[in-house]
């Protein structure tokens, strides 16, 4: 690969102290657009991909311990070719232990893939196409090994947490993140929104639709706190601004419980989708 920069060494630093977190966190929770629902946000995109018998190849971009990989793999489609790319070893590592020798995982990043041109029939990735640096040229490479009429479909973040708790969260978070949390940016800010992708797929891709995912979630604080453990500015703050975040934000949520002592959120997804033009 090539020479990574300072938030691609700490994204790569995360996955491998916490390889799977991104399944983990959504691999089991629902996902609900305005027309249907979802196993999962994994289980939506696996269905994008046509349950055929015709020959077709598929490229899980930032594909991390497999789990998209693996609802393709269920499905025993003969000639479906399968193919990974993560830039975390460790990831790739737990994925090569759960799927079979006939999928191909690579390591490298979305910036340089190493795959012929005109070579994949779709192109799917799961939360990680905001998170990488030089997203044009992710662009770029994307519609390179994409063949003709070729589909590209991805899950990115919408919003933080759903609901009031977003707020409730917010407001206890940015006077510490201010203070306490060094710069760091992840990705593109046009990956955030609709009109960022159609910027950033305008040329290279038609058909361009976005559909609002929302995971719906109902746990106590604490659970939902243990799960912003694994975020990444929550991860970077220090042990001593953790813990007062962790103060701040049960006491402020405190009053959104209900009656079970639960409270209603979720995570804000959106689904973006094309053909290669």
């Amino acid at each position: 690969m090539n020479e990574l920069s300072t938030a691609e060494l700490y994204l790569q630093d995360f996955h491998q102290r916490q390889p799977g977190v991104t399944s983990a966190a959504f691999g089991q929770l629902p996902a609900l657009s305005a027309s249907a629902r979802y196993a999962s946000t994994y289980a939506l995109l696996a269905r994008l991909v046509p349950d055929v018998d015709t020959p077709q190849s598929v490229l899980d971009l930032g594909c991390g311990d497999g789990h998209l990989l693996a609802l393709l793999v269920a499905r025993e489609q003969p000639q479906l070719q399968l193919i990974g790319l993560d830039m975390s070893a460790s990831e790739l590592a737990v994925a090569r232990a759960i799927l079979p020798p006939s999928v191909r995982l690579l390591h490298g990043r979305g910036q340089a893939l190493e795959l012929p041109s005109a070579s994949v029939d779709y192109l799917v990735s799961h939360m990680a196409l905001m998170l990488m640096d030089d997203i044009e040229q992710v662009v770029r490479e994307m519609r390179r090994v994409l063949r003709s009429d070729g589909r590209f479909a991805a899950i990115v973040g919408r919003t933080f947490l759903l609901g009031e708790v977003n707020d409730v969260f917010m407001r206890v978070f940015k006077p510490i993140v201010s203070t306490e949390l060094p710069p760091l940016r992840f990705g593109d800010r046009r990956t955030g929104s609709e009109a960022g992708w159609r910027e950033l797929l305008d040329g290279s891709f038609a058909d361009v639709e976005f559909d609002d995912i929302d995971v719906p979630w109902t746990p106590t604080p604490g659970e939902l706190w243990t799960a912003l453990l694994d975020t990444y500015d929550i991860d970077r703050l220090d042990d001593g601004a953790r813990q007062r975040l962790r103060t701040a934000f049960l006491d402020a949520v405190a009053p959104l419980q209900g009656g079970d002592g639960k409270v209603a959120t979720g995570w804000g997804l959106r689904l973006v989708r094309a053909r290669a033009a």
